[in-house]
């Protein structure tokens, strides 16, 4: 995936991240004593690179690391500890928001910003629970891109502006239809529950007083039952249907 010239360019459109606009060399926010560090992840070599000389040319900003799929950001980022992760939405072997997930549960001070192609309303919701400060679509102009990340990093949070209403919409939805989860025995109710909170499989063991691999089972259970297919649906689930208390 590249990143995309709103200018030139539809709305899905890409381009070489050497296109991007002048660099941003200055702004409303102060990122503080000291670079912003900043990790980046994304499966495609020169999109890596654009980014790297926007920031770098940008001032301010130090790029401490980067990787080309979910594993080695997840290994590499809590190593590191950058203040931002800017990160691919989809990747070959998993996607940004799952990468959030999992390093905002193991560092949180780093924040991250989930950078794509794609502003379908689910990525959107599940990034937000993911605790993304940011969701950027790629037609993101340079200046604008510099400038998100120079306020995530000052701790703001962040949506672009053409999906903004996506998420309001999402959270006014009308009250859940509970038969939804009458084919969901409690603990699995509880679990899915948990899974809408952004818990990881080892937080929800923790929390329940499982085996992590006893979680496991349990999430696809519930899974079949309710006709998914991923993590992430269920977590969307768990937020439209919340579990009746008592």
């Amino acid at each position: 995936m590249r990143v995309g010239d709103p200018v030139r360019q539809g709305r899905r459109s890409r381009t070489v991240p050497g296109e991007w606009p002048e660099p941003y060399r200055g702004g409303m926010s102060d990122p503080g004593p000291g670079p912003v560090t900043v990790f980046l992840l994304d499966d495609h070599e020169i999109v890596r690179r654009g980014l790297r000389e926007l920031l770098e040319d940008a001032g301010g900003f130090e790029v401490v690391g980067e990787a080309g799929t979910a594993a080695e950001a997840v290994a590499r980022i809590p190593a590191l500890r950058p203040d931002v992760a800017i990160l691919d939405a989809r990747l070959p072997d998993g996607s940004g928001i799952e990468v959030c997930r999992e390093v905002r549960s193991r560092e949180p001070h780093t924040r991250a910003l989930v950078l794509t192609s794609y502003d379908d309303d689910d990525s959107l919701f599940a990034a937000i629970m993911a605790g993304a400060a940011g969701y950027v679509l790629k037609q993101v102009g340079g200046r604008d891109l510099v400038e998100t990340v120079r306020r995530v990093a000052a701790g703001q949070s962040m949506l672009d502006p053409a999906v903004t209403a996506q998420v309001l919409e999402r959270v006014r939805l009308g009250p859940p239809v509970d038969d939804e989860l009458a084919a969901l025995t409690a603990r699995e109710q509880r679990i899915l529950e948990l899974i809408g909170r952004g818990l990881t499989n080892r937080e929800i063991a923790a929390e329940l007083f499982l085996a992590e691999k006893t979680v496991k089972n349990y999430v696809s259970a519930l899974l079949a039952k309710l006709g998914l297919t991923s993590r992430t649906q269920a977590a969307i689930f768990a937020v439209k249907h919340p579990r009746s208390e008592g």
